[in-house]
């Protein structure tokens, strides 16, 4: 009769030992924004279809922000939301899967901060700092804008950029203009 080995600090013969590890599932958190057309149900779209992916689940979203533009100031005003993704794909993999999900919802790049149907970035990357051409983790630009700070507070206070927390960097920002949406239907239940 086979006998059941209950020390779980001995190797399982049935399991080979030449399998490649399975990655991790990072955290990352993406920006969310837009101000054509109906940003929140191209929000909601984009990540009901980034978590079609199987190497990405949505686990968090913040509140919905009305934000007066930034950089462009000639344009409406913008919806912003952060998300909280956990993902085993490298972050440039991520960063074409979003530009992909832009493309889909009709993302025209036709002026620096301009108006647009869907804007996704890539905010931060747990463990990871990139600075290529195409691809700068940590976003460069967080800790400037409230529009980023705001609902990425919400999801998480205590994260650290240039050795300061979250709420620390909101603290010391401009968020004149921007105000929670009251109306948030749609967002956290779609």
């Amino acid at each position: 009769m086979p006998t059941h080995n209950s020390n779980p600090s001995e190797k399982n013969s049935s399991v080979p030992s030449n399998l490649p590890k399975t990655k991790d599932w990072s955290k990352v958190y993406i920006g969310l924004g837009g101000n054509i057309g109906d940003v929140v149900a191209a929000m909601v779209e984009a990540l009901g279809s980034l978590a079609t992916n199987k190497q990405i689940r949505v686990v968090g979203r913040s509140s919905l922000y009305a934000t007066p533009p930034w950089g462009d100031l000639d344009q409406d005003e913008f919806i912003n939301a952060c998300a909280l993704l956990e993902t085993t794909l490298e972050a440039s993999e991520l960063l074409i899967a979003l530009k992909v999900q832009e493309k889909s919802l009709k993302r025209e790049r036709t002026r620096r901060w301009g108006p647009r149907t869907i804007d996704l970035d890539i905010l931060i990357f747990e463990k990871v700092e990139i600075l290529t051409p195409t691809l700068e983790i940590p976003h460069p630009r967080i800790t400037e804008r409230g529009f980023v700070l705001m609902p990425l507070n919400d999801l998480n206070s205590k994260i650290i950029l240039k050795d300061k927390s979250i709420s620390y960097w909101l603290s010391k920002t401009d968020v004149t203009g921007i105000r929670k949406l009251e109306d948030q239907s749609g967002w956290i239940s779609g």
